[in-house]
């Protein structure tokens, strides 16, 4: 069996974006990779993105907003920064292949509870058609 590839996605704060590529790559492709997310700063991942992703059968709610720092040293074979703010930022990580794949900010997302909620499903669908793109067959 071949090791598999760690990827490594960085956002600002680790609390969706980030989060949910993490859990999309090691749900959809954890036989061939194994992701991991950090963030510039830790904050906690937030409860809407779990939400969405629990409504198909994800469930990230054992997973924490970690800081960069935690992962110095360590090699990966993808990095991937998932915001402007986290590719401006962040210091050099090494990584065989660095990717940057911008997606909104929910920190942006405005409106009713159900409206911003729908906004959280659109980045949720969109980080899995990129994910799906990126990593699979």
């Amino acid at each position: 069996m071949t090791e598999k590839k760690k990827v490594l996605f960085i956002c600002e704060n680790n609390s969706v974006r980030s989060q949910m590529a993490e859990a999309f790559l090691n749900h959809l492709y954890g036989e061939k990779y194994e992701g991991y997310s950090t963030g510039i700063k830790a904050t906690k991942v937030n409860p809407h993105a779990i939400k969405v992703m629990a409504e198909i059968d994800i469930d990230m709610s054992k997973q924490h907003s970690k800081d960069i720092s935690k992962y110095a040293g360590n090699e990966f074979d993808y990095v991937v920064t998932v915001c402007d703010e986290a590719r401006e930022k962040c210091p050099f990580f090494p990584g065989k292949i660095v990717l940057h794949k911008r997606f909104d900010n929910p920190l942006e997302f405005k409106g009713s509870d159900e409206e911003v909620i729908n906004k959280f499903r659109r980045l949720r669908d969109d980080i899995k058609e990129w994910i799906d793109k990126m990593f699979g067959e």
